[in-house]
């Protein structure tokens, strides 16, 4: 038996005062031993305050990002360990895999995000707004991380997945965190912190840990602070109007235990591959971690001319599942987290089967292998049908949060829609179907009432992560039931940790403040060419003015016959009656490319290549006999790690091309890159 410790203030401490014991899901025996009383939670959040978010605040999003790998890479070294830990839980290596290498995989995830952030601590949002006619006065959007800490409550079902997946966006965000697991299976959660601990690769203060009951962790939370919640409705509702988190408006994340549909539509039916799919997510969805996800389906919804032919598949499905010990060979299914979790969802069984009657399994009946169901936490899948779901709503209200979902029919679509929205707001609903229409006419009828919507075709079945399964670079959550708050999301999860504020000012200011070039901005011009400097002496806002030239016929239809664009504006003259245009028009592509051709420095130099062109505009008609030229301007640096020891060290320059006409005005407007070579090359 192991006694959990605290991670607080760099040092590893045992709570005090009346511990509570931890039990293997399986055997009914003591695992750990655990108390989180005694700890100082003010002087904790002052500790991450002013060691752990000092530190990650200082660093670029390309320096957290490689963090994140590096501690990525250093788990998945020490998986095995926690695979041998995880079965205490009740998991299967399937189960166990979810939590394990879902959780690495999310470190991973947010690591490679780092490449669409610069290699700054901030980040500049969206594009710059004009707040004048004279162009002199704009506005824009920054974020900076917030000078507080995280503090996430997690649930119990997945100890490892639950504090990764929300660690590596606050960490990549530049916050430090407190992480509270659920206390049931705190031990796993320990166990994984102790290893990034041990890794040193964190800084100072960036992760502490309470494996104990976390009694009056919110009461010192500030307004820069965030607080995330994943478990019960009950319980989130009741954290989320905790006094300070009200007075101090501090930003409250609920991720809650949702009755999520899975819709099968009016194609599919037997014999298509739809079907099939259907049947196969659901018992999935039914048994993987004995039915403990918050995304599990709970409901399940099908046209009323297939409740039969769907009752029987899933039964012949479920039939396969084998239950017991999860080292046990052959078992499919493990133990729910633990007794008493398992008396909890007998007891909401019992409330839905009094108008739904059960039509497979028997919660007083399990075959279980290498284990003892006497002592164990095991479980029969269980099917509820409820013939009339419009009368009998308990099904659409109450959770058994384990191997238990309710059949139900509809008539058509638009019922189907309704259905589903009875659950007043889930993290998933899911539709089957290889219809176009009506995978439109669902996701639009449904999207307001869900958090995200799979849907499932024979296009996706060798390659959908499933319905279960929230994705790293998608948002996770939903509203109403489901707890109002998003998590992960990519870029979307980043900015839940960071203050996004708009700053005004002359485009000159805004652009020494983000180091973005913003038009009408002071502009630099140096004697030698921008192509002939390295990455690092290019300056933002540095400019060349190029020679000019007048555009003639000739220029268009040899660039019409080069090209292979005869589109009649260009080429025929007696076809623009009706048209926005006076003469033959230049190519707008033809202006770009003569743009490129002015600007270019041909020489050999730090430029290495062209990288590409991130948007382009052409505003202004060109005619034979105007005259252009252009202003070719540094607008971002953005450097590029290297590779290997081998690769050239280098970064890519976003430089704004704008071409102008002989009266000043613009013609084309782009952003191009080119990867230029660093000179220092350590």
């Amino acid at each position: 038996m192991t006694t959990l410790e605290n991670y607080a203030f760099g040092r590893w401490t045992a709570g005090q005062g009346q511990q509570q014991e931890l039990y293997d899901a399986s055997t009914g025996e003591v695992v750990a031993v655990t108390s989180g009383e005694g700890l100082d939670y003010a002087e904790m959040m002052h500790y991450a305050r002013s060691k752990g978010n000092k530190a990650l605040r200082k660093m670029t999003f390309h320096e957290r990002g490689r963090m994140l790998k590096a501690l990525a890479l250093h788990l998945d070294s020490k998986k095995e360990d926690f695979y041998t830990l995880s079965y205490r839980s009740g998991a299967t290596r399937a189960d166990s895999w979810i939590d394990i290498e879902g959780g690495i995989g999310n470190l991973f995830a947010n690591a490679s995000l780092r490449r669409k952030f610069p290699d700054k601590p901030f980040y500049v949002d969206g594009d710059p707004i004009a707040l004048s006619k004279g162009g002199n006065f704009i506005g824009h959007h920054i974020m900076v991380p917030r000078e507080g800490v995280a503090i996430h409550i997690n649930a119990y079902n997945f100890p490892i997945w639950g504090m990764l997946e929300k660690i590596a966006v606050n960490l990549l965000a530049g916050m430090p965190a407190i992480v509270k697991p659920a206390v049931p299976s705190a031990y796993l959660t320990e166990a994984v912190v102790r290893e990034i601990i041990a890794s040193n690769i964190l800084p100072e203060g960036a992760l502490q840990l309470v494996v104990g009951t976390g009694q009056g962790i919110l009461d010192h939370v500030t307004y820069q602070d965030v607080v995330t919640f994943t478990g019960s409705a009950e319980t989130g509702r009741k954290l989320k109007g905790h006094p300070r988190i009200l007075a101090e408006a501090v930003p409250f994340t609920m991720e809650a235990d949702s009755l999520n549909a899975a819709v099968l539509g009016p194609d599919a039916v037997p014999g298509t591959v739809e079907f099939d799919l259907f049947i196969k997510e659901i018992r999935k969805e039914m048994t993987a971690k004995a039915g403990q996800k918050c995304t599990a389906i709970r409901r399940v919804i099908v046209p009323n001319n297939l409740v039969e032919d769907v009752q029987i598949a899933l039964g012949k499905a479920l039939a396969q599942t084998t239950i017991g010990h999860p080292l046990a060979e052959g078992v499919r299914m493990g133990a729910l987290a633990g007794r008493e979790q398992m008396q909890r969802v007998r007891e909401r069984v019992e409330l839905l089967a009094k108008n739904t009657p059960i039509v497979y399994g028997n919660l007083d009946d399990v075959a279980v292998i290498g284990g003892d169901c006497k002592v164990g936490a095991f479980m029969s899948p269980i099917v509820l049908l409820n013939s009339e779901p419009f009368r009998f709503t308990d099904t659409h209200e109450i959770e058994a949060f384990g191997p238990v979902a309710t059949l139900m029919p509809y008539h058509d679509v638009d019922e189907a829609i309704q259905l589903a929205n009875l659950g007043k707001g889930s993290l998933v609903c899911s539709v089957a179907t290889a219809d176009l229409r009506t995978a439109q006419e669902f996701v639009l009828g449904a999207a307001t009432h869900h958090g995200r919507i799979l849907v499932i075709n024979e296009e996706v079945a060798k390659e959908s992560t499933g319905h279960g399964s929230p994705l790293p670079l998608l948002i996770h959550g939903g509203p109403g039931r489901a707890g109002g708050g998003q998590e992960m999301g990519g870029i979307r999860g980043v900015e839940h940790f960071m203050q996004r504020v708009a700053i005004q000012g002359s485009p000159t200011m805004i652009t020494a403040i983000t180091e973005v070039y913003q038009q009408n901005a002071k502009q630099i011009e140096k004697d030698k060419h921008p192509f002939q400097h390295y990455f690092e002496e290019l300056e933002i806002g540095q400019t060349y003015t190029t020679h000019r030239h007048t555009v003639t016929e000739a220029d268009i239809s040899s660039f019409a016959q080069v090209s292979g664009d005869n589109f009649y504006a260009h080429v025929d003259a007696t076809s623009l009656e009706g048209t926005l245009f006076t003469g033959r028009v230049a190519h707008g592509y033809y202006i770009l490319s003569k743009a490129a051709g002015m600007f270019v420095d041909p020489r050999k130099g730090p430029v290495l290549l062209n990288y590409g062109l991130d948007e382009c505009r052409f505003t202004k008609p060109v005619y034979p006999g105007m005259t252009i030229g252009v202003k070719l301007t540094v607008k971002e640096k953005i450097a590029q790690e290297k590779r290997d020891e081998t690769d050239v060290a280098k970064g890519i320059v976003r430089w704004l091309v704008d071409v102008s006409d002989e009266t000043g005005e613009t013609v084309a407007v782009a952003t191009i890159l080119t990867m230029v070579k660093k000179k220092n090359q350590e």
